[in-house]
């Protein structure tokens, strides 16, 4: 959860004490500014939510080109190893053939 999420939270349990108290007085206006932090509040959570969404799938591009990387170079080196194992087989090949 991050701070944009917390505060929007919190600004909109401020919002109904104030729409609740203000309707309780019969103050209008202290009741209209709760729904308005309501509002705020709602807008704010959204922004964090919206936020964290992002870094989330960030995080999984960054993890899945991370992954795809360790596999070609686990690839690579396969292919190395391979290629040396094959060179070494012919210089055997052609040592024993030329060792008599």
């Amino acid at each position: 959860m991050n701070k944009d999420q917390v505060s929007g939270k919190v600004e909109q349990a401020v919002g109904k004490v104030k729409q609740r108290v203000g309707e309780t007085v019969g103050n209008e206006k202290l009741a209209n500014q709760g729904v308005v932090d309501q509002a705020k509040g709602a807008a704010k959570e959204t922004w964090g939510n919206a936020k964290d969404a992002a870094k989330e799938v960030q995080q999984s591009h960054k993890d899945a080109a991370t992954d795809k990387a360790h596999e070609t170079r686990d690839k690579m080196s396969q292919s190395v190893q391979n290629a040396k194992k094959k060179v070494n087989e012919k210089i055997d090949k052609f040592k024993g053939r030329h060792s008599a």
